[in-house]
């Protein structure tokens, strides 16, 4: 009998998103290239797209997952955990049950019969410090129902990191990527970067400090065009409300581009990243204040494709080489040097990105390790 896995993944709410989407495909491409039978479970419910049309959201969520061979292998979930679009409820639940485990991405799957169907349940922590810090304040508890405890942060659980462990056993992983559909390419001209201003979540205040998003570390970085001879292109979700931020954007030699008209679906997002020198990344406030060790999924597609990655420091020193086609920065300076550094000797940082690819983020590796670990 082949050995199977359940995902539990937020794919179908955020169509248009390729970024987001690749990012989670590389969990179930990835246990694939392990020889697994997976199975994508989503929930598509009333109010998670207002406005929008579910339907053809669901035509997307098809068409991706057809492209990735994983058509005939997903049921998505609607009001009362009736299903959707795909395997019938009945087919999910015989396979949540005959499966290893399920692999929850952030909790997503909440349904109390598809989780008691798991012989074991894995939560995946993609977005470290948010879910640890609400459940200390009582604000959420989005572990509840879970065996194992899994997250990107790679310092969770060590002295020098702030995340609390809320009392939970955490195993961290770097996020993994499928080295054979993620290629390295030459060419590229400016640096660019894929993400949110401000993202689903609010900043929190934790014992008196304020956790920030993107927007509080990257208003840091605003200047960064005006110090260095390089172009900056971001694809940038940020909302017209923020017209101060926007115009300082603009103003300060930052070129936006729509992250939907640009990295719409995985194949769109592939190109953007293959079409550019390297990337730039400023991170989540509360991951740079919390010293969580997060290094993101779009940077490991970037080295994967050969394209060196200069990011804001978490505290990744100890878990990846750095100097060497993956560059840290936590001020203006650093950040202009790094730049410059990378303009330098540029072949030699490509050449490094896709060996820390290799060494590091390979699919096969991250997740064999992973279930050694998890036993």
């Amino acid at each position: 009998m082949t050995d199977s896995v359940v995902i539990g993944a937020a794919l179908a709410h955020r169509a248009g998103y390729g970024g987001h989407a690749w990012a989670l495909l590389q969990y179930a491409l990835g246990f694939r290239a392990l020889g697994f039978e997976v199975t994508v479970v989503d929930r598509l419910e009333p109010g998670m797209l207002p406005g929008e049309d579910d339907a053809a959201a669901l035509r997307s969520l098809r068409a991706l997952l057809r492209d990735f061979g994983l058509d005939g292998s997903y049921s998505v979930l609607g009001a009362a955990g009736s299903a959707l679009d795909g395997l019938s409820r009945d087919e999910l639940l015989q396979r949540t049950r005959e499966s290893r485990f399920l692999l929850n991405i952030m909790g997503f799957v909440d349904d109390p019969e598809i989780l008691a169907a798991a012989r074991r349940r894995i939560f995946l922590d993609i977005d470290p410090g948010f879910g640890q810090v609400w459940r200390e304040l009582g604000l959420a508890d989005v572990f509840d129902g879970h065996d194992d405890f899994v997250t990107v942060g790679r310092n969770v659980g060590s002295a020098d990191c702030g995340v609390p462990t809320c009392g939970l056993r955490w195993l961290t992983i770097p996020h993994p990527v499928v080295l054979d559909v993620c290629p390295p390419v030459d060419g590229g001209a400016d640096f660019t970067s894929v993400g949110s201003w401000r993202g689903p979540y609010d900043a929190i205040d934790y014992g008196g400090t304020m956790l920030g998003l993107r927007v509080h570390e990257f208003r840091k970085f605003m200047d960064l065009p005006r110090r260095v001879d390089a172009g900056f292109r971001v694809a940038l979700e940020i909302d017209p409300s923020d017209s101060n931020d926007l115009e300082r954007l603009e103003s300060g030699g930052w070129q936006l581009v729509d992250p939907r008209a640009v990295a719409g679906d995985p194949a769109a997002y592939l190109a953007f990243v293959r079409g550019s020198l390297a990337e730039l990344t400023v991170a989540k406030g509360i991951y740079v204040a919390l010293r969580t060790g997060w290094l993101g999924d779009r940077t490991a597609c970037y080295l994967a494709s050969g394209k060196p990655a200069l990011v804001q420091d978490t505290g990744l020193a100890g878990h990846y080489p750095l100097g060497e086609g993956l560059l840290a920065f936590s001020t203006l300076e650093e950040a202009a040097e790094g730049v410059r550094d990378i303009q330098r000797d540029y072949p030699r940082h490509a050449s490094a990105a896709r060996r820390l690819a290799e060494k590091h983020f390979d699919a096969r590796l991250v997740l064999g390790r992973l279930l050694e670990e998890l036993g």
